[in-house]
């Protein structure tokens, strides 16, 4: 009966060194604060919206799929940088029509001088 007992003292301060030994390694176990209310894990850069940055999202899962507020998020930064962009690229092809037209008038005004010279 008595190493019954000892087996059993023994297995407990096993246990015990085991979870201390644990508990050191791994840290005391408790959860992360909740995140709060309105921000989200998903994370895109403030410009510059890449290809790769869109690949690497990744929304939380929820019971019955991905949280609606991450996605709508995603999508009107999308739709907002898209917008950029766009407004961008029509001022780009609005000044080179402008310098298209400019050198075309400038370059007939030029031919009218050398005429008159002749």
């Amino acid at each position: 009966m008595a190493l019954v007992l000892l087996y059993v003292v023994v297995l407990i301060l096993l246990a015990i060194v085991l979870c201390g030994v644990a508990s050191l390694l791994f840290g005391r176990g408790e959860p992360l604060p909740p995140l709060p209310r309105g921000t989200t894990p998903t994370v895109l850069p403030a410009s510059g919206v890449t290809g790769t940055d869109v690949d690497a999202v990744k929304f939380t899962q929820a019971l019955r799929g991905y949280k609606t507020s991450e996605v709508d998020w995603v999508l009107d930064r999308l739709g907002q940088e898209l917008d950029l962009l766009r407004g961008q690229l029509s001022s780009v092809h609005a000044a080179a029509a402008v310098d298209v037209e400019a050198d075309d008038g400038d370059g007939a005004a030029d031919v009218e001088v050398d005429r008159e010279q002749t």
